[in-house]
């Protein structure tokens, strides 16, 4: 390996040039001012899923998974990783629950239609 600075020959494995002493190291690339330094993770947000089970399903149950889905891209852009995440796993947990409460009532709503159609041809 060569030595950016004075162009000496250095052995592979070498942490600084042998003659000027320089880093040999590659270093990190330059954070631009104003913006910090985050890792990239993705973190899912739900909030598609968030707002077709509030429209969908059950209004009560899907607006705290709206809620949840929106703070998870703004926690991400602050660098609050494990408050994306939370925010990720409760958004999925209120979807899951709208869409179960959605389910239950359309089944209820069936089966009381059913029963009412049934009592009628009894007359």
């Amino acid at each position: 390996m060569f030595c950016p600075q004075c162009g000496a020959s250095n052995a592979d494995s070498a942490v600084v040039c042998v003659q000027c002493g320089r880093n040999l190291q590659a270093a990190a690339p330059p954070v631009q001012p104003g913006y910090p330094a985050v890792p990239q993770v993705y973190v899912p947000n739900y909030l598609v899923f968030a707002i077709l089970t509030t429209i969908f399903c059950c209004l009560p149950a899907g607006i705290p998974a709206i809620v949840y889905a929106a703070q998870v891209n703004g926690k991400l852009q602050a660098g609050d990783i494990a408050g994306a995440q939370a925010a990720s796993k409760n958004a999925k947990l209120w979807c899951w629950i709208a869409a179960g409460a959605g389910i239950a009532l359309f089944v209820v709503y069936g089966l009381l239609v059913t029963l009412g159609i049934l009592s009628n041809m009894h007359r």
